[in-house]
């Protein structure tokens, strides 16, 4: 399942109902894998929040981990084409950050962090010891590859620069994630590794732990979770989502301040409605 406006509800909670669906799911000996944009540090609140053994695929599939943190599959964006998408999109510089998948500090790479942002200094505050400031940015960029090069802000400029990416001539080089929130006017959009999606990662956890697509129900509401939704056996969308998901003709459970995770486990998994 997706984490935000997936599992947690509006108010970025995991509902109580979602936590006993998700714990009695895992007795009865199901798998759970939450499957996010986030990077680890920015999930793992989230998966200590569930009472019961899980795995988590970060940064739009380019990470598995356990919840105590061991990395199964890491597939970094090359040091070199970070760069390029970045000296290639200077009027976006204010909203482009660099992850890297290190222990602590300097996760987070910015040219100059703005804390009161509208959009994202919620973001930067709860995140301050993760973040750093490198000026110019691509300076950042000293052989270590990173895991994304991330845009974040207004629906609107992010739209503008997801275009622009994808009509570089680099733009084999990587792959594009977008989630977007247009209630709340907010996008991010991920440059990663080229093929790194959700639905890829799940696919070769999956083959690891040796279930079968059909055995795999997927819960998202968002853009970035297409790819996840196209490989479950049964894809399930939120009635949060965007309109676009529900329109492919997948269940829809109710929404994610209704406890739709609760729902869609109950009635799929569980067999209770």
């Amino acid at each position: 399942m997706d984490i935000d406006g997936t599992l947690l509800d509006s108010h970025a909670q995991v509902p109580e109902r979602n936590a006993r669906a998700v714990a009695e799911a895992a007795v009865r000996g199901v798998e759970i894998v939450l499957v996010t944009g986030r990077r680890f540090d920015f999930a793992r609140p989230i998966a200590e929040a569930l009472p019961c053994d899980l795995h988590l695929i970060v940064s739009n599939g380019a990470l598995i981990k356990s919840k105590s943190g061991e990395t199964h599959q890491t597939l970094l964006l090359p040091s070199q084409t970070a760069r390029q998408v970045i000296e290639l999109t200077e009027e976006f510089r204010a909203n482009t950050a660099v992850i890297f998948d290190r222990p602590l500090e300097r996760q987070i790479i910015l040219e100059k962090v703005q804390w009161d942002d509208p959009f994202r200094g919620g973001y930067f505050r709860k995140n301050r010891a993760y973040i750093a400031e490198v000026s110019p940015l691509v300076d950042c960029l000293n052989g270590e590859d990173p895991i994304q090069v991330m845009f974040t802000g207004a629906c609107q400029p992010i739209r503008k620069a997801m275009g622009e990416l994808a009509a570089l001539p680099i733009a084999l080089d990587f792959t594009l994630a977008l989630t977007e929130y247009e209630l709340r006017d907010f996008s991010i959009l991920d440059v990663l590794r080229p093929g790194v999606t959700k639905g890829v990662a799940l696919r070769e956890w999956a083959r690891r732990r040796g279930i079968a697509r059909e055995e795999i129900m997927a819960l998202g509401d968002n853009w970035n979770d297409r790819e996840m939704l196209e490989f479950a056996g049964l894809p399930v969308v939120m009635a949060n989502s965007v309109a676009e998901l529900k329109s492919l003709g997948w269940a829809i459970t109710s929404s994610n301040d209704e406890g739709g995770v609760a729902e869609a486990i109950n009635t799929y998994v569980l067999g209770k409605i």
